[in-house]
């Protein structure tokens, strides 16, 4: 296997693969949309909201912004040793109070931790008009993009020319491009290695 990097940056990636098969480039290609774990807000508790877009509207568009995150920080909620009470260690609390007239922005809302902040500051969530008020306190966890879209990690796709697997990936989560693929990889890796011995209990 020979892998090459032919354009790289903090969001999106281009990397070529020669000596796999096409089952190994789906394979991998899958994992980094749908297996890499990533940030996202699971549950809303609205204390007000006089805005024209109902609560679960907007609890939807809040789930579909991207959050930064240290990856060594944060367990999977189901794995963490809280015993699935909600602790630091798997979810983390983002809260929002703001006042019309004016649009909401993902940078309006505010985290308890400081790694865990939205990728972009200017994505419109909705628009307060004179005297509207929306308060919430919302909890963001690590998922999977197989579980729901919310926490994709990226967008993938490849081309196959002449022997050799042409891959590109842009991050869409709070992990940079060259982190998606790494921890895709990683993952695939573990996969072989299961797949092996459970291979090994049919001798």
């Amino acid at each position: 296997m020979k892998v090459k990097i032919l354009e790289k940056n903090d969001k999106e990636i281009k990397f070529s693969v020669e000596g796999i098969t096409a089952g190994f480039a789906n394979a991998l290609r899958r994992i980094m949309m749908t297996e890499v774990p990533t940030m996202a807000i699971e549950w809303v508790d609205f204390k007000k909201n006089d805005s024209v877009l109902p609560d679960e509207v907007l609890a939807n568009r809040l789930g579909q912004i991207p959050l930064t995150f240290e990856k060594k920080s944060y367990d999977l909620h189901a794995e963490c040793k809280c015993g699935d009470k909600g602790c630091s260690r798997c979810q983390v609390e983002l809260v929002l109070k703001k006042k019309g007239p004016g649009v909401v922005y993902s940078g309006d809302l505010k985290s308890k931790a400081k790694d865990v902040a939205p990728v972009f500051e200017k994505i419109p969530i909705v628009e307060l008009f004179e005297d509207d008020e929306l308060q919430f306190e919302a909890i963001a966890q690590l998922g999977f993009g197989k579980d729901h879209a919310k926490w994709q990690a990226a967008i993938v796709g490849y081309k196959y020319d002449k022997d050799v697997f042409i891959f590109n990936v842009e991050s869409v989560s709070g992990l940079s491009a060259d982190e998606v693929v790494t921890a895709a990889a990683e993952i695939l890796e573990k996969k072989m290695v299961q797949f092996g011995k459970e291979v090994g209990k049919l001798k």
